[in-house]
């Protein structure tokens, strides 16, 4: 093994995701010699990432490397770690088609990039790229570690588990520590007191158990404490409140089901039927859902880059601080032996023995220099699999139809999702279809367009 970890960013023109998932990385003793190969298609930005890059190591005076190629197959010769993080057909056209088309006939959505239309549609343009990197790493790195950051996560997971089995994935999000330092905050208790047991599928796991340590080293279970506040009206706190998404919609679910959902309130508001519906106003007041969130997200987002990239630009050095990723404790973990968990996206088998063995499931992992192992969950609760399942009807049916390229599944999966049956009838549903197929255009494979 080579002394430093060869580590391949794809999509590296995603300047400030990179700039966290390097910073990470290149604090760490055991990686900061890495040699990192950053990739994007597009030339402009990926020469502002590399600027970033530079700066990091010299602010952190390691002697890490970094390369820059817009040629995918010479950033991956020879990687350790394959990182993938890049959003096929961009904000635009792709993401506004996602909303725009669906508008026209009355259905809305909050950030439409993992379930529902939306996320079908952006599953049939970014698997077949994700199975491109997986067929170059079998021939150029067939040893190293994909580190999948693309969404729809579960949908991409499982595709690539069904196409390419001997691809060593994990899909990766932050949802399930993002969570639990939102509890935490609104209980008032430090993280480091918090222990914490999720399950489920990507951006629909649970915490099974949320407790607060106690100095004897026993726990207090904490959903008495939830459960007390929303009633109470203490919970979601004021801080919570004053964010674009408040907590009302995961405390409602909290109440109904028994357990808190890892995601956020407005991805979770789109997962199921009962938050956003045609003339029922008063349902998107009382539970704060924010339509057409991800749109104003994107614009935002750009705005802020370029004065950010400027601030980059002219900056001697960069302030690196730990994000919550976990793609550096992977790659030490991995390269030094030193075990870590993770909460991470891999096929099922039977990690979750009450959803099928075949699909993308998020659970504890152990990672160490055998890879990433991951572990038991043993069955969820009735409930949990249930609404879990209506979520992977979706995700399999998409699949299914990028594994035998049979355009009719498309619409089944749309059919089954459960937000869109829930406002469309199937004629509607079988025209939306054709017109997010017919807007899309070469964004999507050839099979599709028919």
């Amino acid at each position: 093994m080579a002394a430093n970890p060869r580590i391949a960013f794809i999509g590296a023109g995603s300047t400030v995701f990179m700039k966290n998932i390097v910073g990470d990385i290149l604090q760490r003793k055991a990686t900061a010699g890495a040699t990192i190969a950053l990739m994007d298609i597009d030339a402009a930005r990926l020469a502002e990432s590399e600027i970033v890059a530079r700066k990091l190591i010299a602010s952190l005076g390691v002697p890490a490397r970094i390369e820059t190629h817009t040629d995918r197959r010479r950033a991956l010769t020879k990687a350790d770690f394959v990182i993938v993080a890049f959003q096929i057909g961009g904000y635009e056209p792709c993401t506004v088609t996602d909303f725009e088309v669906p508008k026209r006939f009355g259905l809305r959505q909050t950030i439409a990039d993992t379930l529902g239309v939306g996320g079908i549609m952006r599953g049939l343009r970014t698997v077949p790229h994700l199975w491109a990197v997986c067929e170059d790493m079998l021939e150029l790195c067939p040893n190293a570690i994909l580190l999948q950051y693309v969404n729809p996560m579960a949908i991409n997971t499982w595709a690539i588990a069904a196409k390419y089995p001997a691809i060593r994935q994990v899909g990766l999000c932050h949802s399930v520590q993002g969570t639990a330092k939102e509890l935490a905050d609104d209980l008032g208790i430090p993280l480091g007191e918090i222990r914490y047991r999720a399950a489920g599928i990507n951006h629909m796991s649970f915490y099974l158990q949320f407790e607060h340590r106690q100095a004897d080293g026993s726990h207090v279970d904490l959903y008495p404490a939830l459960k007390r506040g929303y009633r109470e009206g203490r919970l979601p706190t004021k801080a919570n409140l004053a964010t674009r998404c408040p907590n009302w919609v995961r405390y409602e679910m909290m109440m109904r089901l028994g357990y808190f959902v890892t995601e956020s309130s407005e991805h979770f508001a789109e997962y199921t039927p009962y938050f956003i519906k045609d003339g029922r106003a008063d349902l998107i007041e009382k539970f704060g859902v924010p339509l057409d969130e991800y749109p104003r997200r994107c614009i935002e987002q750009v705005e802020a880059w370029k004065a950010e990239a400027e601030a980059y630009r002219t900056a001697e050095t960069i302030t690196v601080k730990a994000s919550h990723e976990y793609a550096s404790d992977i790659v030490n973990s991995v390269w030094t032996g030193e075990p870590s968990v993770i909460y991470g996206n891999l096929r099922n088998n039977g990690c979750i023995p009450s959803l099928p063995a075949d699909c993308a499931a998020e659970v504890a992992c152990l990672v160490d220099d055998r890879g990433i192992q991951p572990t038991n969950a043993g069955s969820l609760p009735p409930q949990l699999t249930a609404l879990m399942r209506t979520n992977i009807n979706v995700q399999e049916l998409t699949v299914a139809a990028l594994l035998t390229e049979n355009r009719e599944h498309i619409y089944h999966a749309a059919m089954l999702d459960p937000h869109t049956a829930a406002e469309l009838d199937l004629d509607q549903i079988w025209s939306l279809v054709d017109q997010l197929i017919g807007a899309h255009g070469n964004w999507l494979p050839a099979w599709v367009r028919g």
